[in-house]
């Protein structure tokens, strides 16, 4: 799988990344060691051509890479890409929760 470069804009509190000339956007929120994924902004388009996997495994990749934080996914995509990458994914999530 093609990879794209994910760029943490601390500022804003969000990861990104532009695939033709489109800015794709999750935004976070941090407490203490755990990072809340919430809302996503990508068009219906990126989502239907695999755009949106992409960006969801270099955002899990680059906070794995990170270590000692959790990922707690609020959003529907980030929760769909958790358990159907479960098994690569599952240190990521906090202690004693499932999903």
């Amino acid at each position: 799988m093609e990879t794209i470069e994910v760029k943490d804009n601390e500022f804003l509190r969000q990861f990104e990344t532009l695939v033709n000339e489109e800015l794709i956007t999750l935004e976070y929120s941090k407490q203490e060691r755990k990072i809340f994924l919430s809302k996503i902004l990508i068009s219906d388009e990126k989502r239907a051509d695999g755009t949106l996997e992409k960006f969801l495994t270099g955002i899990f990749d680059h906070i794995e890479e990170r270590g000692r934080i959790r990922v707690v996914p609020t959003s529907k995509e980030v929760v769909n890409f958790f358990r159907a990458n479960k098994s690569k994914y599952t240190d990521l999530l906090p202690i004693g929760m499932n999903i």
